[in-house]
């Protein structure tokens, strides 16, 4: 989530593989044995529209229009409350709920949640307080995992404000044993920003797990506290591919569609490179005053396909030609999506070969666009487009 006030304490700290690699890749499909997310998680987070001004009728409104809209027959089912939804602990050391943004608490909120067929989500931090200063849970983790257990608590994100130092891999392995004895199948999503290098310790321990600082609704740029573009996210996900797979996901941030700093082309941009990185879906806008342009890039069921996917295998940039790039990321099928990156200002045509993502080059293979929902027909050797700036054209390949 955005640090406003409240310090962070720590201080902030991956070529082209062979196409063997490519179609099999390295990842460990051993991961956190809960049976949970075994494709990524889609849902919607309060933390990028609403901060801390958030209440539960938002969330009701917002559950009730995720079923008029369409989303969750799309696949989003997680409704998540981020930071400032708890005030204070009792005599007993039970988290208690800000009664005047929640006056019906959070188990009549879980419930209502639940009969709409979606699940519900809440954070903490694992510090002694969240990032904006509200009770965390270092030293009550299995009293929390209780509590959110006997609410109907099916996600929990996990911040790393106020941490006071601790070792990180220790300090998210606590809550992660106190969600194994809580009684209740939680999803636990690890939000340290990539600070120690999570892939390399969490896919035991948590379902997902951020690297990077927080998203800002921002096509490029940089924050002097951590906040970054999507640009410069997105760069900073190539190389942690093997470190994927079902049950246990790098986590690029939440998605800021919708909410005003972007055009339309960067957000369907935004979009579609979350969804070949095989990440968390977690729409971050306003879903009650979204806008058809933002809903159909939210519900768009071909490029959703490619993020869940099943085998679960996140993309990477199979070439790089300065401003103009090739991604891709193999499919169960065994084809392949493709996204042609234009990262300058000017239309330009991108082409890729066939050998760059593990095909032969005399192979014939159908095209289809997954924005324009239109078959390009068939190719041998390679597919060209022309791509608008700051624009992708994101295809599928099958032989």
């Amino acid at each position: 989530m955005k640090r406003r006030s409240i310090s962070i304490g720590l201080a902030a700290g991956l070529g082209c593989a062979a196409a063997f690699l490519f179609v099999l890749g390295r990842a460990d499909l051993r991961g956190l044995a809960n049976g949970l997310a075994l494709t990524p998680p889609m849902g919607w987070n309060s933390w990028n529209k609403f901060g801390c001004e958030i209440n539960e009728n938002v969330v009701r409104e917002t559950a009730d229009v995720i079923i008029a809209s369409g989303m969750r027959e799309a696949g989003y089912r997680f409704i998540v409350i981020d930071d400032c939804w708890q005030v204070e602990r009792d005599s007993r050391g039970d988290i208690v709920v800000d009664g005047k943004a929640f006056p019906s608490g959070m188990a009549a909120l879980a419930e209502y949640v639940h009969s709409r067929g979606l699940k519900f989500g809440v954070y903490s931090d694992a510090g002694t307080m969240t990032c904006q200063g509200r009770p965390g849970s270092w030293g009550y983790e299995f009293q929390d995992a209780r509590q959110y257990a006997e609410w109907g608590v099916d996600y929990l994100k996990y911040d790393w404000c106020n941490n006071g130092g601790q070792n990180s891999e220790a300090a998210y392995s606590r809550m992660h044993d106190a969600l194994a004895v809580c009684g209740r199948p939680i999803v636990f999503s690890i939000c340290e920003w990539g600070r120690t290098k999570p892939w390399l310790w969490a896919r035991d321990i948590g379902n997902l797990w951020r690297t990077t600082g927080d998203i800002q609704d921002i096509w490029e740029g940089r924050k002097e506290w951590g906040g970054l573009g999507v640009v410069q996210i997105i760069d900073l996900q190539n190389g942690l591919e093997t470190y994927a797979g079902p049950g246990h996901w790098n986590d690029p941030d939440m998605l800021e569609v919708g909410n005003g700093g972007m055009t339309e082309t960067e957000y369907r941009s935004h979009f579609s490179f979350w969804c070949l990185l095989a990440a968390p879906l977690m729409a971050g806008n306003d879903l009650r005053t979204m806008s058809a342009a933002t809903r159909d890039i939210l519900t768009n069921a071909e490029v959703i396909a490619v993020d869940q996917d099943p085998l679960g295998k996140q993309g990477r940039k199979v070439r790089d030609d300065g401003d103009l790039e090739v991604w891709a990321r193999p499919l169960t099928d065994g084809s392949r999506v493709v996204i042609l990156f234009n990262r300058g200002t000017e239309e330009t045509r991108i082409a890729v070969s066939w050998p760059e993502i593990a095909y032969t080059e005399n192979l014939e293979a159908k095209v289809r666009d997954l924005w324009l929902h239109k078959d390009m027909g068939s190719f041998t050797g390679h597919y060209a487009a022309a791509v608008r700036g700051h624009g992708v054209v994101m295809v599928r390949i099958t032989p």
